[in-house]
């Protein structure tokens, strides 16, 4: 290491990964017999091609598809839908072989231009074909399997035919409003299971027989060993971020809950990046599936300052400590670890800084009082991992700081856009450790001159 103490450029020596995952046990044979099921339309077999978005940024979603995701956006009353008319019904909505009631939801919605993932997608899956997605957060995913996954269910029959898999329990709450929406438009019932609720509150939402479940693996593995869930008669499987479910350690789970579904179902993949164990997944859980891929926005908001700072990983949490006065506005830092969170948040809590974290191993109703103060205003510092802050729409941040640099670039150019929205100014600071280095040429590649490097006084020579 230099005498500056600054940190030297490492390089990894790069290994194939591999696939990993082992066959779940069989499911139990159901302790009584089957409802009767309406017979299910037949899938259309042709030869797959994958579509692609284009090479130009895609089409953001509107203002009402990011408030609804945040929750920040007030449902219509369900009678509002008896009010719609088919004059009404977005036109480009309308060519997606949408049914009439999810046409009159998505006006009282005031939606009204699909985004690119949304308008290749949903005429995919209303024809029954299995979708591989590779898209970014934040490019109207849930809309794309949702409104599907809704479509397909029966109102008749009282078993869960639609099953969603979300990283997080943050998302699965976010996806679970949304589709609850929909689902009650049609007259389902969607419910969500996920970890940091009482098991008591989910044996009442089933008994309630949702056609929709949302939920993350955990969860749903729990009540299959339990028998309060059978998936045996789900009809639409979707996998949302599968790759942040893979990074989680979720791919044993993935393939266990994947093998109680029938074979016929239709499977729906979401994910921003395909590795290896992923394609395993697809290979074989999937029926010759279509792909869609959405490039990766690659602008970043004129009004966000950018800047890179050389830092050693023991140095890092100084290195926040030095920028502290220029952070004074509602801040965002993202770390790849937890105990990171949990070590970095302790510092700052000692200096009298007002932070919080949000991480898998907090409790959900923390991680709910967490988020409520930071979206209030009443938390400056929300300190998160990349998996727990994932699908969070989080309004007027003024600071980014990227502690540990995400995994892709792709990933840098989300975290960034989070702040200088609504032409806004913002900022963004990122540290680059030992190992960090080839990373950074990534970023720097897809991001251009916006990306400036700054120096710490922590290594001046003073």
């Amino acid at each position: 290491m230099p005498a500056d103490g600054r940190p030297q450029r490492r390089r990894r020596k790069r290994r194939p990964r591999a696939a990993s995952g082992s066959p779940a046990p069989t499911a139990a044979a159901s302790n009584h017999a089957p409802a009767q099921e309406a017979p299910r339309p037949q899938k259309r077999r042709r030869n797959r091609r994958k579509r692609s978005g284009g090479g130009g940024p895609p089409a953001p979603q509107s203002a009402t598809q990011k408030a609804l995701l945040s929750g920040g956006y007030k449902l219509p009353a369900l009678n509002e839908l008896d009010q719609v008319s088919s004059d009404d019904w977005p036109p480009a909505f309308s060519a997606l072989n949408l049914s009439d009631r999810m046409l009159s939801a998505l006006t009282a919605l005031k939606f009204e231009e699909p985004t690119p993932i949304q308008e290749q997608s949903i005429p995919m899956l209303m024809n029954g074909h299995d979708v591989v997605g590779q898209a970014q957060t934040g490019t109207g995913k849930t809309v794309a399997f949702g409104l599907p996954a809704v479509e397909v269910c029966d109102p008749d029959l009282g078993e869960c035919q639609a099953i969603v898999l979300t990283p997080t329990r943050e998302l699965a709450q976010q996806v679970g409003s949304v589709l609850d929406f929909f689902a009650r438009a049609a007259g389902l019932e969607a419910t969500v299971l996920m970890g940091g609720r009482r098991l008591s509150d989910d044996f009442a939402n089933l008994e309630r027989r949702p056609q929709i479940v949302v939920g993350t693996p955990g969860r749903i593995i729990d009540h299959l060993e339990r028998r309060t869930l059978r998936l045996n008669r789900v009809r639409m499987a979707v996998l949302d971020e599968a790759d942040r479910m893979l990074d989680i350690g979720f791919y044993p789970d993935m393939r266990r809950i994947l093998r109680r579904c029938p074979d016929d179902r239709q499977t729906a993949l979401f994910s921003a990046t395909i590795p290896t164990p992923i394609k395993s997944l697809i290979h074989q859980f999937m029926h010759d599936p279509e792909h869609v891929h959405i490039a990766p926005e690659v602008a970043t908001a004129e009004g966000i300052y950018q800047r890179y700072y050389e830092v050693a990983d023991r140095d890092k949490i100084r290195a926040v400590e030095e920028l502290l006065p220029e952070l004074s506005g509602r801040t965002l830092v993202f770390c790849n670890m937890k105990v990171t969170v949990d070590r970095l948040v302790r510092r700052l809590q000692d200096r009298g800084v007002n932070a919080d974290a949000i991480h898998g191993d907090r409790d959900q109703r923390k991680r709910d009082r967490v988020m409520g103060q930071f979206r209030s205003g009443d938390l400056q510092f929300l300190i998160a991992t990349d998996v727990a802050a994932r699908g969070l729409d989080i309004p007027d941040v003024q600071h980014v700081v990227n502690f540990d640099l995400p995994q892709t670039a792709e990933d840098y150019v989300h975290r960034v856009g989070r702040t200088g929205r609504a032409g806004a100014e913002g900022s963004a600071i990122s540290f680059v450790g030992e190992w960090d280095f080839d990373q950074l040429e990534k970023i720097l590649k897809l991001v251009g001159d916006d990306l400036r490097r700054g120096e710490l006084e922590l290594y001046s020579s003073g």
